[in-house]
């Protein structure tokens, strides 16, 4: 998914919030600058062993993990130092008060915080590390069966999740309907540019109309990560059996409509498949797939914060497939 700048960040490290330290003043106030601090593992890796060592941590055998946002290594087989640049403090704030807010009330494990701390200005924690394969490493080659039997617990999950209260998450900037709000405001412009075919932008206009009576902007917020990605939860096999085992990475959290959450699962890994759409609707809560359900999930697909249709979609051919917005709604989440 994409990185995300908060908008108040520089004005937050230009206002002394963020020290340089041992980082460098422009890993601190640039995204680019730290986007090049993290490719350098040299620069950075030397300092998280150092805040290691400070809790009595082994670092015997660090692994650093290369993707995502943060600067994350590995500290055994038993736990990861993740480090947020000020730039980023919000993921901080996000990831602690989820994983806080969620412990003990799931059945699927979840990282637990060990410890925290600043260095620099640069907040951190370090979690528990959890057992089981990557689901990206494995999805794409599951029989269909199994795949339907994954997205109906991914389904079940979601729900769970959204039963936890939000507790200090209530608080996330921006709130639901602000946030709705600056992205229809936005939506035409960014699928422009990032390529939309003008047969689905024509519908654009009439889909932003719809969502703005189907997407409830002052219903009771949950829990929403908006990634249930295959990059983001962990499977075991137990019998040939493919189930999940963890699920990992809130840095994105905001509180807000349930629906929200349905949208990775259904872009990435249902694939426009009934079955699939069917297993992973039913373990949410959603008994009846209707038009009004349809259009709602096919404009928060268009809102979303990371949306890309090019991108996301994963049902080989379906710009072809499909010749307006109201067509394509029926494709990806077909019954």
């Amino acid at each position: 998914m994409e990185e995300m700048l908060p908008p108040d960040s520089a004005a937050a490290c230009s206002a002394g919030a963020c020290s340089a330290g041992a980082w460098g003043v422009s890993a601190s106030t640039s995204l680019e600058a730290y986007r090049a601090l993290r490719a350098d593992q040299s620069r950075w890796l030397p300092i998280a062993l150092d805040i290691a060592r400070s809790h009595g941590l082994d670092v015997g055998a660090p692994q650093v993990f290369v993707t995502g946002t943060n600067l994350v290594v590995g500290l055994g087989e038993r736990l990861i130092l993740k480090i947020f640049p000020p730039l980023l403090h919000a993921q901080f704030v996000s990831e602690r008060g989820s994983l806080t807010q969620l412990a003990g009330r799931l059945s699927l494990p979840i990282p637990q915080v060990v410890a925290e701390g600043m260095r620099d200005g640069w907040p951190y924690l370090v979690i528990t590390r959890l057992a089981g394969t990557l689901g990206s490493e494995v999805w794409p080659s599951l029989p269909e069966q199994q795949k339907e039997r994954l997205l109906r617990q991914i389904g079940e999950t979601i729900a769970a999740v959204q039963r936890a209260p939000l507790g200090p998450l209530a608080a996330i900037e921006p709130r639901w309907d602000e946030f709705m709000r600056a992205q229809m405001q936005g939506c035409r412009a960014r699928h422009q540019r990032l390529g939309l075919a003008p047969k689905f932008l024509g519908g654009l206009d009439d889909l932003l109309r719809d969502a703005a009576r189907l997407v409830p902007m002052d219903a009771p917020p949950v829990l929403l990560t908006g990634e249930y990605i295959p990059e983001n939860f962990l499977l075991a096999c137990h019998d040939g059996q493919w189930s999940l085992a963890g699920l990992f990475d809130f840095g994105d959290v905001r509180a807000g409509w349930r629906d929200y959450d349905l949208l990775g699962p259904g872009a990435f890994m249902a694939a426009g498949r009934p079955g699939r759409v069917r297993s992973l609707l039913e373990g949410f809560g959603y008994a009846k797939l209707d038009y009004a359900l349809k259009r709602r999930l096919m404009a928060l697909m268009l809102l979303h914060h990371a949306s890309d249709l090019n991108s996301h979609i994963c049902i080989e051919g379906w710009q072809d497939k499909a010749k307006d917005l109201v067509e394509l709604q029926d494709l990806i989440w077909a019954e």
